[in-house]
């Protein structure tokens, strides 16, 4: 049986490098415990996650010449098909402090500066792959050049050529992309307080705030809440998980992989528990390890044995947000 196609889309691609220390103290030498380097950003992410679940994974985006070793190495690996837009420069680094608490401080570096050349040359990549892909996944932040509205139009264009596209960002990216009505979106619930201009502190402001969005012709909202599970809408209404307790090593990634999991249940056809049920604990395990990737089998399998599925509610059972 020929395997599933998908084409993930990571526009501003990260090398994350990650250290574990006791405590940061600000203003002194902090000297790191132990330490990875690995290729990243939201889309690479769900490309080597739907790899290793068994997709035929393509990946694009724009990448910078100067460090493209480490990516290049890890497409070989996992045997997903290189379609990335090369552009002069170094991509980002991530710089990512996890003290012994959990606590996690970011530092992020800038990355390449694309032109009209270069974003001209990234549309033209989107729609020769979107002749032989009918699932996309754009997922991540915007490299400074690109922006935020044509992100957008390709996501318009991507669905007015009947395409599925799932659609994971923040900011202004995220603002832009959900005027253009993907198939999916999956904002956590920071990132919809962050959309409607308002902090949304109870499940029911973050629901009225996803039906919001459903209304705009977004076929499956998904708001992730961390430790206390996902709520996904569609055309069906509301339905919730909720995951075991884990221990937690590092959340960085665990939204990529809930992405990845949403998205290999729309590969295969999964009804929507089916698919909710595997991408929580598929997600869930992501937070005991550090970086992405797919766990033992069997203990995957006791985690989805752990995960609950909460009853579903209708829509519009929720307090108002405007």
């Amino acid at each position: 049986m020929a395997k599933p196609k998908v084409v993930a889309v990571n526009l501003n691609p990260a090398l994350d490098l990650t250290g574990n220390l006791p405590l940061l103290e600000p203003g002194t030498v902090n000297l790191i415990s132990t330490s990875t380097l690995h290729p990243a950003g939201k889309g690479v992410n769900v490309a080597r996650v739907l790899a290793e679940l068994g997709a035929a994974v393509t990946v694009t985006g724009l990448l910078g010449t100067e460090n493209q070793d480490p990516f290049c190495e890890l497409f070989a690996q996992f045997g997903i098909e290189d379609a990335f837009v090369r552009v002069p420069g170094s991509s980002r680094i991530n710089v990512k402090l996890v003290e012994a608490s959990g606590r996690v401080s970011d530092i992020n570096f800038p990355g390449v500066v694309v032109t009209e050349d270069d974003v001209a040359a990234m549309a033209q990549k989107l729609f020769e792959l979107a002749e032989q892909h009918e699932v996309f996944v754009m997922a991540g932040s915007l490299p400074v050049g690109l922006r935020p509205e044509t992100c957008a139009q390709w996501i318009k264009d991507l669905k007015s050529l009947g395409k599925k596209v799932l659609f994971d960002s923040s900011n202004d990216a995220l603002k832009a992309g959900v005027l253009a009505s993907p198939w999916l979106v999956k904002p956590n619930d920071e990132e919809l307080s962050a959309l409607c201009g308002k902090a949304l502190d109870t499940q029911p402001q973050l629901r009225a705030a996803a039906e919001r969005l459903h209304r705009q012709d977004i076929r499956n909202v998904v708001v992730s809440l961390g430790a206390a599970g996902v709520m996904w809408l569609d055309e069906s209404g509301w339905l919730q998980s909720q995951p075991p307790k884990m221990t937690v090593v590092s959340t960085v990634g665990a939204g990529d992989t809930l992405v990845a999991g949403l998205c290999w249940g729309a590969l295969n056809d999964w009804n929507k528990q089916e698919t909710l049920t595997f991408a929580t604990a598929l997600s869930a395990l992501a937070v005991t390890q550090v970086g992405v990737g797919v766990p033992d089998a069997a203990v995957l399998q006791q985690t989805l044995e752990s995960v609950q599925i909460l009853n579903e509610m209708p829509v519009g059972q929720n307090v108002n947000v405007e």
